[in-house]
């Protein structure tokens, strides 16, 4: 494991393997580096594969007061080390669900090779309920109540299903981390990003993901002048249920 320092004193670790293009990875509302832990085998023979814990998580710090601004510097200072400690050129940022609204954040201001996002958490219209969960969620962490908390929040987004797949208990202790970026999320539009990332973009969707889904993929792929590709039987978990696949977009994007 590795670390660096972000502009606020927080330490951000992360893991690499492999040599070749740098090809850092940026994980979910509901992750650490470990949810890459299918793609960096499978890459790494070809690809210099970094999976960073981002601010809260695994082994990285957390620091006094989130915002999303903390967590693109963090970003910044991963992709500034990895690219000091590599001759293969600027880095791909790959980021999934909010790690790709954190990708897409950070893109804007990084001198990048290349932008990848799985169905990034960013709104398109109106968000199905989230305002009201993001409140219902507050008051459950105010109760004291924090697997109930991350329940709703996976309940919201995946009904019955996600809730029964998630590690609802293994994820209750990071439930105030997990409920700050629901915030964010909340209110953060597809205008918000800078569509000039200075680097080739492409948006994954899952197949059988929400209509939402592929309404805020599509947003997010016509403001970056952005390819769409959809990985078939799969939903927003990929990284579990179709590493395989993924790994052939990001080899086809890599070239």
């Amino acid at each position: 494991m590795e670390s660096v320092v972000s502009a606020d004193g927080t330490e951000i670790a992360y893991e690499a393997r492999g040599d070749g293009q740098p090809l850092v990875l940026v994980h979910g509302i509901a992750g650490s580096k470990a949810s890459w832990r299918t793609v960096p085998g499978r890459l790494a023979d070809d690809y210099r594969v970094v999976a960073m814990d981002r601010r809260g998580r695994g082994d990285s710090g957390d620091g006094d007061g989130y915002a999303l601004e903390r967590e693109v510097e963090d970003v910044h200072a991963v992709l500034n080390a990895v690219r000091a400690d590599s001759d293969a050129g600027d880095p791909v940022l790959f980021g999934h669900s909010y790690g790709g609204l954190v990708a897409l954040a950070a893109a804007g201001d990084a001198a990048l090779s290349g932008l990848l996002v799985y169905e990034p958490a960013v709104v398109a219209g109106d968000h199905p309920g989230g305002v009201q969960r993001a409140a219902r969620m507050r008051d459950l962490l105010d109760a004291g109540d924090r697997e109930a908390a991350v329940e709703l929040l996976f309940r919201g987004y995946g009904g019955q299903e996600l809730v029964d797949r998630m590690p609802i208990e293994q994820i209750a202790p990071i439930a105030d981390t997990v409920v700050r970026e629901h915030d964010v999320v909340v209110e953060y539009g597809v205008d918000e990003f800078d569509a000039d990332v200075g680097a080739p973009a492409r948006v994954l969707v899952g197949e059988t993901s929400d209509d939402h889904v592929h309404r805020a993929v599509d947003a997010v792929a016509e403001r970056l002048d952005a390819d769409v590709s959809v990985l078939p039987d799969t939903g927003h978990h990929a990284l579990e249920t179709a590493p395989a696949a993924l790994e052939d977009e990001v080899r086809q994007f890599l070239g």
